[in-house]
Formats: C-alpha cells, structure tokens, sequence
C-alpha cells in the first residue's frame, strides 16, 4: 500500500485557522497565573469558537458528537496543539479525559454514557486514568490493587501511582485484578471510581509545569484506595477484559501524543533559529557559527523524520486498524521522545539563561518532554518489543564456513558463461 498524507483543501483552511488561533489566542494564557475558575471563565468563549468551527473533541466519531477524523487528520491537528500545552482542553481533547472518552464510548453501558461520557464531552466534569502502580514496571499484568465483589459493590484496596489529574478528577477509570486466578491477560476489569467515594486518599507528589496550576496541567498524585465501595454497575466493559480496553486506549493515544511532541519540536527549533539571527557573538550572529548551523540542520532532519514516522503510523492505523500497526505506534514512541528532549536541549542552550528560565516556555516544555520517555512505557521497553517482534520474522541458520574464493568460484561457476571475461 502507497502512503497518503493527502487531506481536503477544506480541512487544510481548518489547520490553518487552528494556526493562528493556538498562536494569537492561546500562546498569551502561558504568561498568566491562572486559578481554574479564572482558566474557565477566559477559556469558555474560545470554547465556543472552537466548538463553531466543527474541531471539538475532534477524535470521536460523529455519533457521539465529533467530526468521526481518522488518525492522520488527528494527528495533523494536534502537531498544531501540541505547541501550547494549554490548547488541547480549548479544543476539547486534553490527556486523560480524551482517552478516558473514548474508553466510555466503546465499553460503558447507556446509563453509564449518560452519567459520565456526556459532562465529560462537554467539559463539565474531569477525569482520571488510574493504572500505574509502583513496583509493576511497563506490565499491567502485574497490577496488585484488588476489587472483590461482594453483594452488589466492588470493594477496591491497594495504591496507585503517578496518576494524572487525580487531584481535580470527579471520577477514576480504575485498573484492578477482579479475578486472580485468571491467566495473566485475563485478571483486571476496569472500573468506575466516583472520586468522592469514601476511603479514596491522595497524596501530590509533583506539579510537572509548575507555578500553573490550569486544568491543562499535568498534576501528578499517588492514589490509595481503602475499602473503597462501588455499586456493582460501575464495572466498565466486560469483566476480565482490562488489559485489551487499555490496548485500544493506549494505541491512537500515542498517535496524538507524538504528534504533540512534533508541535513542541516545531516551537522549540523556531526559539533556536530565531535567537540565531538575532543573537550577535564576537562579532557575527549565532547563525554564522558552524556549531549552530549543525543543530539547525539535524534538528529539522530529526523533526521531519519523527513526523513522518508518526503519520505513516497513523495512516496504518486509517487502513487496517490499531491492532496491525501495532509496531509501528511502538516506534514513534521510543523515536519520538528523545527527539523532542534533544531540539529542546539546543533550544536552551543557544538561549542560556534566559532558556532556563520561566520567562520562556522552553524550560517548563523540557520538563514534560523528559517524562515524554517515561510514561505510556518506558522507551526502553518498546525497543524491545518491535525488536522482538522484527526477530521473529528470522530464521537461524548455521554460520557459513566456506571462505570467499569458494564462494565466489561457485558463483563463477553458476554465472561465469554469463561474464565477458569469465575467471577463475
């Protein structure tokens, strides 16, 4: 199959327009110190702008009240929101709340759509995606927070870690072990965690993009759970079935992801050839000096190569599904991340101090793209995994003992009438 990045002319008007609006009215909230009741007041009209333009919550389908975009048209979109941390809750699909959506929308029953997806899509209420645990690594099949049934309720023990948004979540997706004795594939359901439930205890543990405290931003906190009670009805989707929901979560997931990261990386290398040609140094500028014409040039060569990296990805996904590219969603990550880290890196650099500072938004942004390598697995253990699955497609062979002139005399052998001047 050919690659085709190909979209509308009409859609190209919208990533148009979504350019000049991240830049001219979003860039600005970046310099205030914004309380989220303050957050929501200014952001609400954007909102409504946004909602007008049909790019809303722009990654569900149209029966749930989206554009129904595939992934590459997504991914193209959040390479745009993925310059200010800020836009992506103005357009509706901010991380974990956009995931979580989608969790609701392939899994949850009517009621629970009605309770929780539909203020969710409508930015009333937040929400938290609660897997991570201490101890476990990269692997949900070694989860240890349980949830025993009993009667009609769930009871729920153990802890959580690094979970995001959960100090102004109003609800916990939950990843537990249901069943134990279950193969390890088969032993957690996912479950609706009202964050009010008695027995819930959090503890912050870091603010990534500190002093900002806007919805936007990732708050990170350790999430314990006592003798937690749930009605029964809160299980979402089948029971056992965790770990295959969380794959259908995780893998367009990272589409958007990666092309954030792309976002970060277009803004970062305009800081760095910007302080270049402005920037003058015994006696010529920044842009003059060969070490910065270097990270200039491989920094747009690596920008370009993660890009299209990410929209192949994308685009497999558009034609046989999440399932099939599943390697290729594995290498935009490990790919990817550093990337972002290293354009970032030689963004502050050129700029010294005033890099390193927060009167640029470069330092904050380096601190998101250094977790960038971390969560959603480490980087390490998606090398892993696509080397794997590469080497499986080998098979061994004993090494050959013959020295090259045999070689090459069978060769001569088998093509040498073939030859002008055949040789032995």
């Amino acid at each position: 199959m050919a690659w085709d990045f190909h979209t509308e002319p009409e859609f190209e008007k919208q990533l148009e327009w979504m350019r000049g609006f991240v830049r001219e009215e979003i860039f600005p909230l970046e310099t205030l110190d914004l309380d989220h009741e303050t957050f929501h007041r200014i952001a609400a009209p954007l909102m409504l702008e946004v909602k007008a333009r049909g790019l809303w919550a722009a990654h569900l389908g149209p029966e749930l009240g989206g554009p129904g975009f595939g992934q590459v048209k997504l991914g193209l979109m959040h390479e745009i929101l993925g310059m200010c941390e800020l836009a992506p809750t103005i357009f509706g699909c901010q991380a974990p709340d956009s995931g979580n959506s989608e969790l609701i929308a392939i899994a949850a029953t009517p009621e629970q759509r009605k309770q929780w997806l539909e203020p969710l899509l409508a930015g009333e209420i937040y929400s938290a995606f609660s897997m991570t645990e201490q101890g476990t690594g990269a692997d949900p099949t070694q989860l240890t927070t349980a949830a025993r049934l009993e009667g009609d309720e769930w009871v729920i023990n153990g802890t959580k870690w690094y979970i995001s948004n959960a100090d102004r979540a109003d609800f916990h997706i939950l990843m537990a072990v249901t069943d134990p004795e279950a193969d390890r594939h088969h032993r957690t359901s996912m479950l609706i965690v009202p964050a009010d439930t008695p027995g819930i205890e959090l503890r912050r543990i870091c603010s990534m993009n500190d002093p900002y405290p806007v919805p936007s931003m990732h708050t990170q906190a350790e999430v314990t759970y006592t003798d937690v009670r749930i009605p029964k009805e809160n299980l979402l989707g089948d029971r056992g079935g965790a770990f295959a929901l969380a794959q259908k979560r995780l893998g367009p997931g990272r589409i958007h992801h990666c092309m954030r990261w792309v976002g970060v990386c277009r803004r970062a290398f305009d800081a760095l050839c910007e302080r270049a040609v402005s920037k003058s140094l015994h006696g010529s500028l920044l842009s003059d000096k060969q070490t910065i014409q270097n990270w200039v040039a491989d920094s747009i060569a690596s920008i370009e190569a993660a890009r299209l990296l990410t929209l192949h990805a994308a685009w497999k996904i558009d034609e046989v599904g999440a399932e099939e590219a599943r390697r290729e969603i594995a290498m935009i990550k490990y790919y990817g991340a550093p990337i972002m880290q290293e354009v970032l890196d030689k963004a502050i650099q050129i700029h010294g101090s005033f890099g390193y500072s927060t009167d640029l938004p470069l330092e904050q942004l380096y601190r998101w793209a250094r977790a960038s390598r971390i969560y959603d697995g480490p980087d390490e253990v998606h090398r892993m995994s696509v080397a794997r699955g590469i080497l499986r497609g080998y098979e061994a062979h004993e090494v050959p003992t013959e020295h090259v002139p045999t070689r090459r005399a069978a060769a001569l052998k088998k093509y040498g009438h073939m030859l002008d001047e055949p040789t032995l």
